[in-house]
């Protein structure tokens, strides 16, 4: 995250600024002085420029969601801040004033600018909150934090410090935050923060945070999108600012979906550190989302009920923000490719009018395939998909397909001839994962040949079996 430290002018017609040494809101300030500095949180305002009304000299130039600006002192006073489109004439008309803001000498204020630009929902709109600074003293090994909810699209939601299934922080509403005290939280380790909200409360998301500092006095900023993908810019995140500014954004812990595509496997408990991540998961079944703090991972998988491990997997490093796909699959009896995990990240492109799929071979009998739509009995050449291998999968931005449904060939790499066809329904803003399970040659009570579609712009994601023609 970009951290912006704008040059600041220092003196102006209307108000006498300086901007502050070292950027410290808990300095000294000099009598009749009080110090403000802004903070941008409103996720789809642009780039902002700052400026005291009746000015033609912004105060903070060319700020952008996330950042915060420099320090300002000022003269003790009330004023009128206007915000502008970065770049936009000093004479043009404010897209929002926030009226009379009462500076008294000696005060720290954080502005934050919060809430939707371009909505008149007096629920969720644009405004600047003034936040002045009043931190306790921390201990010796902690660190003071302000909690603010500033996302526009969350509901009233509580705080679970340590992320045990205990809330300390029972409603939060929106636009409002902690207090001016803070609260002490332990320095010098990560701390889990779990978000939970509605009636009864049940948990949304979590977060980890980075060891926070000893003695820091620290804001942060729940802001962004609930309703947008967590590795998205303006995804649900906290924004954390201490007192040179904004120093990170905090992701959403990832995700991690798993998939039984093992032909031959029974039905499983994965777990991870001797606890159940996810229960009796049979084939062609999906499990709800598991959100662990980011990390790698030994996952044990058991039979179904019992405590008989039939493989110990260790994950990739899974990083904050992201979601996974982690598909079991291979042989667990004889078979030329064994019992293994294939994992895929939700990397989809974003914002198509039609859909996107990513194709994942999981079939462990099956060789290398071409896969592509059909045109009369044969695939249409060159196919989209070539030469995919077992356990490979393709570009993660995914293929890019009009809506509508869509038959789709299965070929042996180099065949135009399709081995079987699946019709494929696709929605506009659909991105799926299209995964190949099964056994292409089933013995036995082998599950045999077919595909899954996972649809990940779902929540939680849905899961569609298409059956062969």
């Amino acid at each position: 995250m970009r951290h912006l430290m704008p040059s600041v002018l220092l003196s102006l017609a209307v108000i006498p600024v300086a901007a502050c040494g070292d950027d410290d809101p808990g300095d000294p300030t000099p009598a009749g002085k009080a110090t403000i500095r802004v903070v941008h949180a409103s996720p789809d305002a642009p780039a902002v420029d700052v400026y005291a009304a009746g000015s033609t000299t912004p105060l903070v130039e060319d700020l952008a969601y996330g950042e915060t600006s420099a320090t300002l002192e000022v003269d003790e006073g009330t004023y009128d801040l206007e915000v502008r489109a970065a770049g936009a004439a000093a004479d043009s008309a404010p897209a929002y004033t926030t009226g009379p803001l009462d500076l008294a000498a000696d005060a720290h204020v954080t502005a934050l600018a919060a809430g939707y630009l371009g909505s008149t929902d007096a629920a969720d709109r644009f405004r600047v909150i003034p936040l002045a600074d009043g931190f306790a003293a921390p201990g010796a090994d902690e660190a003071i934090v302000r909690i603010v909810h500033a996302s526009a699209d969350a509901p009233t939601v509580a705080i679970d410090v340590g992320n045990d299934g205990s809330p300390e922080i029972a409603a939060l509403d929106r636009f409002a935050d902690t207090g001016a005290t803070g609260v002490a939280l332990p320095a010098g380790q990560a701390l889990p923060i779990g978000i939970w909200a509605g009636d009864p409360l049940t948990r949304v998301t979590s977060f980890t945070t980075p060891p926070l500092p000893a003695g820091a006095e620290l804001y942060v900023i729940a802001s962004g999108n609930l309703g947008d993908l967590p590795r998205q810019a303006t995804g649900f995140a906290l924004l954390a600012v201490g007192d040179a500014g904004t120093i990170t954004a905090i992701k959403q812990d990832p995700s991690v979906y798993v998939f039984h595509g093992s032909p031959d496997a029974p039905a499983v408990d994965v777990l991870a550190g001797g606890a159940a991540l996810a229960q009796n998961l049979a084939f062609g079944e999906l499990s709800a989302p598991i959100q662990v703090p980011p990390g790698s991972y030994d996952l044990d998988v058991n039979v179904a009920g019992t405590t008989t491990t039939a493989a110990t997997i260790t994950t990739p490093a899974l990083a904050a923000g992201e979601r996974y796909l982690a598909i079991a699959s291979g042989f667990v009896g004889a078979g030329e490719e064994p019992f293994q995990p294939i994992y895929a990240a939700d990397a989809f492109a974003l914002g198509d009018a039609g859909a996107r799929v990513a194709v994942i071979h999981a079939s462990p009998d099956a060789p290398a395939v071409d896969v592509g739509p059909l045109t009369g009995l044969e695939m249409a050449a060159p196919a989209p998909v070539q030469d995919l291998a077992f356990a490979e999968q393709t570009d993660g931005a995914g293929l890019a397909l009009p809506a509508g449904t869509i038959t789709l060939g299965v070929a042996a790499a180099g065949s135009s001839s399709p081995v079987a066809t699946f019709d494929v329904p696709l929605t506009a803003g659909q991105r799926a994962f299209v995964v190949a399970a099964g056994a292409l040659s089933p013995v036995g009570d082998q599950e045999p040949f077919r595909l899954f579609a996972i649809d990940t712009a779902a929540a939680p994601w849905a899961l569609a079996e298409v059956a062969p023609n």
